[in-house]
């Protein structure tokens, strides 16, 4: 199941862990908190809650009244060439919770390398960088870059590495994602 950026409004219907965005902390929201989703997508939902906005994870869609988005699958004896096409989806899913665009059209991907490790176990190593070094954000993005790159079949370890070099620019971003943001140059 896809979703996409929204208004709906929500009530909460159980109490909820959240990542308050910015500043990347940690909440409990409670049963009952009325908001709007402002995005659903790529396995995470942002929310407007009193002010604030929250990510909640995917596994906790349901206190969204929401099925959790469908985990990734591949064919049965997959190639190399199909799992890193797969890499690539997942990375795509992943997206800034205040930007609406994903990491890989933003240009925080610098890397992403499969590594066979033994006849049906891989690694990934990935690079990834943030749009500003103080993003309160950042354990978050890298959380949910592992995650999504070892739910994919085959996948056993997700070796996400954050760094600043080169920082990010505008510049990095693909021509869909500066027409997103109205970032035009």
């Amino acid at each position: 199941m896809s979703y996409s950026r929204t208004s709906e409004p929500f009530k909460l219907e159980r109490n909820v862990a959240a990542i308050r965005v910015p500043q990347g902390e940690a909440v409990d929201l409670p049963a009952g908190s009325v908001g709007y989703i402002t995005q659903a997508l790529g396995g995470s939902f942002t929310i407007y809650l009193e002010g604030n906005l929250f990510r909640i994870a995917n596994e906790d869609a349901d206190a969204l009244g929401k099925e959790p988005m469908a985990r990734p699958t591949l064919p049965e004896g997959a190639s190399d060439d199909e799992v890193e096409k797969l890499i690539w989806t997942q990375l795509r899913s992943c997206y800034d919770p205040e930007i609406s665009v994903n990491i890989v059209d933003l240009g925080l991907v610098y890397e992403a390398r499969l590594e066979r490790l033994s006849p049906g176990e891989r690694k990934v190593h990935a690079r990834i960088t943030l749009t500003a070094p103080g993003c309160g954000m950042g354990d978050t993005l890298i959380g949910d870059v592992r995650r999504v790159l070892e739910e994919i079949p085959t996948v056993v370890e997700a070796d996400v590495e954050l760094t600043f070099d080169p920082p990010w620019n505008q510049t990095m971003m693909s021509e869909e994602a500066r027409l997103e943001t109205g970032m035009m140059y």
